[in-house]
């Protein structure tokens, strides 16, 4: 089975969230370090922690997740893990930290790849749900209500993250309005709503309550009644393949 590695390139407290890159190794089905065994500055083990953090959180349930699962992962003891972070809760606002800054990267280079706003919408659309499908930690640390109860920072940053997220829809859909791809009379709010809703359904029926789908499988099953909905002039015309 192949393992993900994530590697954070960028301290957890800076003011500017960091980034991990995905790379694959199915060496005898194992994780592998990506790099050789050596001592390591804070930055590089808070990368390994997080890491192992996304790994765990992907097969199981982020409340069953343990520090002391995380020090095993790592190779570490108990007190390791929080030497560099004062408690799990840090941990897991690093994780969210990242998932902010990757999602925002991988919508926005869908978008900008668009021939016009609707194609644009689209392209992030699909972009959104393959990224999760390649992330499975992602739902469960959205919709984690023990989690987002505990801490109060991670449930501010995953407002702000949506309100990120429908500024950019609703900036596109603005543009379509404008270049009269959809209905004059649209509330760009609302349709903006609808398209994060969407995926959110998508996500909470797919990755937590039929794993065996594909997320992006049911996702060209429902963005034409998207396009249908906002009266688009393509509506009929949605990418299928």
């Amino acid at each position: 089975m192949q393992r993900k590695h994530y590697r954070y390139v960028n301290t957890v407290m800076a003011p500017r969230p960091g980034h991990f890159e995905i790379t694959w190794n199915t060496k005898q089905g194992k994780q592998e370090m990506a790099e050789p065994r050596q001592r390591l500055s804070a930055e590089e083990r808070q990368e390994e922690i997080i890491k192992a953090a996304v790994e765990l959180a992907g097969e199981q349930s982020v409340d069953n997740v343990t520090t002391q699962d995380m020090a095993k992962a790592v190779g570490v003891t108990q007190g390791a893990i929080f030497r560099h972070f004062p408690t799990k809760d840090m941990i897991w606002l690093a994780v969210v930290h990242w998932v902010r800054g990757r999602l925002m990267s991988v919508v926005d280079v869908a978008a900008d790849q668009g021939s016009d706003p609707l194609d644009s919408l689209e392209k992030m659309f699909f972009a959104h749900l393959g990224f999760v499908e390649k992330v499975p930690a992602i739902p469960k640390l959205i919709f984690t209500d023990q989690l987002l109860k505990k801490n109060p920072r991670i449930k501010e940053l995953i407002r702000s993250i949506l309100a990120d997220y429908e500024a950019r829809v609703t900036a596109l859909i603005t543009q379509a309005k404008a270049q009269h791809l959809v209905r004059p009379d649209l509330d760009e709010y609302g349709a903006a709503v609808m398209f994060t809703g969407i995926i959110q359904g998508l996500v909470i029926r797919v990755s937590i309550i039929e794993a065996r789908k594909s997320l992006v499988s049911e996702g060209k099953l429902v963005f034409p009644l998207f396009l249908h909905g906002i009266g688009s002039t393509r509506a009929g015309d949605a990418k299928r393949d």
